[in-house]
C-alpha cells in the first residue's frame, strides 16, 4: 500500500533540520570558541619564545632545519634556513659534523651540553650548546631540539680573569726571585770588579797566556753580570708596575720619540726599512706616556728582533669613530705558528733563543695595555711576518680631572 507524505511527516523533517542546525550553530560557536582559545595561546607561548635571547632551533632526524626562532634572524639576516642542514648553515660543510651533539642526543635519547666554536659575520664566536631530543613529534619522526647561546663575552671575560690572576701570581714570584738573586749578583760583580783592577800587576810575572785568559775572564764575568742585572731590573719592573701619571698623550709623538731611541738598533740590521704611515690630527688619549713608550719599545724591538736583513717594518696610527686610536706594527719577519700565538701576552713565553729574552716583554705590554682599557692582539704567518695591533680608548667628556677612570 503506498505511503503517503503527511504534514506531520513534513513538520517533524523540518523540526530535525532546526535541531540539527542549531546543534550545528553550537558546535561553530564552540569551535570559534576553542580557536579563540588556542589562539590566545598560541600568542603567549609565542611572546614567551620572542623574550628568550638564545637561538632555538627544531631538527628533524637528518639533520635539516624545521623551525627557529626570532634570533636566527638576527644572527643570520637573510637568509631561509627551513629545509636547510644545520651544518650547511652553521659550519658552511657538506656533511655531518664529528661529535655532533643534536646526533649524540638522539643517539642516547637524553639531553646533551656542548661548547663549540663557530664563524660568525668572519669572527669566531663560543656557543654554548642543549640538544633535547623531542617525543612529541605528530609524525612520530624524531626531531631534536637545540638551543645555542653566545657565551663569547663570558669567554672573555673569564680568560682576562684568569689572565691577571696569573700575572699577579708570576709578579710576585718574580719579585722574590729578582732579590733572591741580586745579593750574590752584587758579591760577584763587586768581587770581579775588584779583580780587574789588580789584575794589572800580575802583567809580567805570570805567562803572557795567562794573564790574557785572567784579564778576558773577569771582563766576562763582569759582562754577564751586568746581563743578570738588566734581567734582575726587568723582573722587578714586572712585578712592581709604577703608578700611572694620566695626562693626554700624542700617540703619534710617542712613536717618534721611540724611533729616535732605537735608530741606532735600526742601522745595526743591514737593508732595513722602518716605514711610518702616522694618520695627521690624530686625537689624543688618556695615559701613561711613559709606559705606551714602553709597550712601542717592546713591539718594535720583537720587530726587529724576528725581520731579518732586508726586511720591513711599518708602523700605522689611525683614529676610529669612537675617538679612540689604533696603532699597528707590521715586520716581514719568519711569523709566529699558529699554535703558540695564544700564548704570546703569558709571561716567561718566548719564541727566541736562549739567551735572547725571558719572555716577559709582551706580557708587560698587555699588563699596560689593559690597564689603559684597551686591547692587544696579534695576526701572524709562518714566513709571511706578524701585525701587533693595539687599540686604545679615546678621551670622554666625563674624564675630567676630578673624574678620571680608575686604573
Amino acid at each position: 500500500m503506498p505511503h503517503y507524505t503527511t504534514l506531520e511527516d513534513l513538520v517533524g523533517i523540518e523540526h530535525c533540520k532546526l535541531g540539527f542546525y542549531q546543534e550545528l550553530q553550537q558546535k561553530v560557536e564552540q569551535l570559534k570558541g576553542s580557536n579563540l582559545e588556542l589562539e590566545k595561546k598560541r600568542k603567549e607561548i609565542q611572546a614567551l619564545l620572542d623574550g628568550i635571547t638564545d637561538l632555538m632551533v627544531v631538527l628533524a632526524e637528518d639533520m635539516s632545519i624545521q623551525r627557529v626562532n626570532h634570533v636566527f634572524t638576527d644572527w643570520f639576516p637573510g637568509i631561509d634556513p627551513i629545509g636547510r642542514f644545520c651544518y650547511e648553515i652553521f659550519r658552511g660543510k657538506d656533511v655531518r659534523c664529528d661529535n655532533c651533539p643534536a646526533m649524540r642526543a638522539l643517539d642516547r635519547d637524553e639531553i646533551v651540553k656542548d661548547l663549540c666554536i663557530y664563524k660568525v659575520n668572519d669572527d669566531f664566536k663560543h656557543y654554548e650548546i642543549i640538544a633535547s631530543p623531542l617525543k612529541t613529534s605528530p609524525t612520530g619522526e624524531r626531531q631534536v631540539l637545540l638551543f645555542k647561546r653566545d657565551v663569547t663575552l663570558e669567554k672573555e671575560f673569564q680568560a682576562q680573569f684568569y689572565q691577571a690572576e696569573k700575572m699577579a701570581t708570576v709578579g710576585a714570584l718574580a719579585a722574590g726571585v729578582a732579590h733572591e738573586i741580586n745579593n750574590p749578583l752584587t758579591a760577584i760583580n763587586g768581587f770581579a770588579q775588584g779583580l780587574k783592577r789588580r789584575i794589572t800587576r800580575l802583567e809580567g810575572k805570570v805567562d803572557d797566556d795567562m794573564y790574557g785568559d785572567f784579564k778576558e775572564y773577569t771582563e766576562t764575568i763582569i759582562k754577564e753580570c751586568l746581563r743578570c742585572r738588566d734581567i734582575v731590573q726587568t723582573l722587578l719592573t714586572f712585578s712592581r708596575p709604577t703608578a700611572s701619571s694620566l695626562g693626554q698623550v700624542d700617540l703619534n709623538q710617542c712613536i717618534v720619540d721611540t724611533l729616535f731611541i732605537l735608530k741606532h738598533h735600526f742601522k745595526e740590521q743591514q737593508d732595513l726599512t722602518v716605514k711610518t704611515e702616522l694618520q695627521e690630527d690624530l686625537p689624543h688619549i688618556l695615559g701613561d706616556e711613559s709606559q705606551l713608550k714602553q709597550v712601542i719599545i717592546n713591539l718594535l724591538t720583537n720587530a726587529l728582533d724576528a725581520t731579518s736583513n732586508g726586511g720591513r717594518i711599518l708602523i700605522t696610527t689611525r683614529a676610529d669613530e669612537t675617538g679612540g686610536v689604533t696603532l699597528v706594527i707590521e715586520d716581514s719577519g719568519c711569523g709566529i705558528p699558529l699554535e703558540v700565538q695564544d700564548k704570546l701576552f703569558e709571561p716567561f713565553f718566548t719564541t727566541k733563543p736562549v739567551g735572547k729574552g725571558i719572555g716577559i716583554g709582551l706580557s708587560t705590554c698587555y699588563s699596560i695595555v689593559k690597564n689603559h682599557h684597551g686591547e692587544i692582539t696579534v695576526t701572524s704567518a709562518v714566513g709571511l711576518g706578524s701585525a701587533f695591533r693595539v687599540a686604545l680608548p679615546g678621551i670622554k667628556e666625563e674624564w675630567t680631572k676630578k673624574n678620571i677612570p680608575s686604573w
